[in-house]
């Protein structure tokens, strides 16, 4: 059978930066095997597989993939995936905005795309899920052995290290400086199974507050080899727990906050991914990512 792909570069505005992102329509009939061996194929972080809705209502069902499995969400499938949709059903509404509605593993989520004149169409959906602590233990001696850093590298402030998700874990590692994450690497995949291996996916979310452009709040980078991702240009999942860091450690006021958080730059992907959060009560209450995509191929799988 044929199925129609396309690939998008998600969280941007410029074609040949971003993440990324592989889109296979008219998914029906593979099982995850062949979902699997696909994504493979296409070697990005993660490929979407978009299959009909069980409520006709809503726009379509799909299921997320890296090379090392499924996820039940991620952020830069959902943006991707929402514009694209949207383009291609709805092309004539975007300048006034059209909302996509995702049933993923997670729950259903709603994007609103909209596009400005003369810009890329921008996905903005409210997180399925706010985020979690997760207590495991951390050790930053493994830590550091395990990112080629020296323990003294890594926190500032109220940031420490901790374990957070909002569908998909990740180990937050906050950086003195940008010299610092810009010098971090998977330094052996044995010390980064010491240090991360119990912790879920195993990944790691490493942000500090320089940023290469003045403009921004948050300079990120992600690595998650042990789900096959050695680095990962734009990872909104991450952006997501990390949502319920900065409610905690940064102890914003009440009402509503932007972050903007750049990653992807050491990789020549420049990415920016847009952070809402409303706090109420001293707590985080909601939280909202966005970003821009463009498409930039398409074809067909005979699979």
């Amino acid at each position: 059978m044929s199925r129609q792909f396309h690939v998008l570069d998600v969280f941007t505005e410029r074609a040949f930066t971003g993440n990324p992102l592989a889109v296979v329509l008219d998914s029906e009939g593979l099982d995850d095997a062949a979902m699997l061996a696909i994504t493979r194929e296409f070697n990005l972080s993660e490929t979407v597989f978009v299959l009909p809705p069980d409520d006709p209502v809503h726009s379509a069902k799909i299921r997320i993939f890296t090379p090392g499995g499924e996820l039940p969400f991620a952020g830069h499938p959902t943006v991707g995936t929402a514009v694209l949709l949207a383009e291609l059903r709805a092309g004539g509404h975007l300048a006034e905005g059209v909302v996509i509605a995702l049933e993923e593993k997670i729950g259903l989520i709603r994007a609103e795309v909209r596009r400005r004149p003369g810009g890329a169409a921008r996905a903005v959906f409210a997180l399925p899920r706010l985020p979690e602590p997760i207590p495991l233990p951390l050790d930053p001696l493994a830590v550091a052995a395990a990112l080629g850093l020296d323990p003294l590298e890594i926190g500032f402030g109220a940031h420490g290290l901790s374990v957070w998700s909002a569908g998909v874990p990740f180990v937050m590692v906050p950086l003195r400086s940008l010299d610092a994450i810009r010098r971090a690497q998977i330094a052996d995949m044995a010390a980064w199974r010491a240090a991360f291996g119990g912790t879920g996916k195993g990944a790691a979310y490493l942000y500090t507050r320089e940023t290469v452009e003045p403009a921004h709040h948050i300079h990120a980078r992600m690595f998650s080899p042990l789900m096959g991702i050695a680095e990962d240009p734009a990872t909104g999942s991450a952006a997501a727990a990390f949502a319920g860091v900065a409610a905690l450690c940064e102890a914003p006021e009440d009402g509503m906050h932007q972050l903007v958080i750049e990653q992807g730059y050491e990789m020549a992907r420049p990415s920016l991914i847009v952070l809402d959060l409303e706090i109420a009560g001293g707590r985080l209450a909601g939280a909202a990512i966005g970003g821009a995509a463009v498409r930039i191929s398409e074809g067909r799988i005979h699979a």
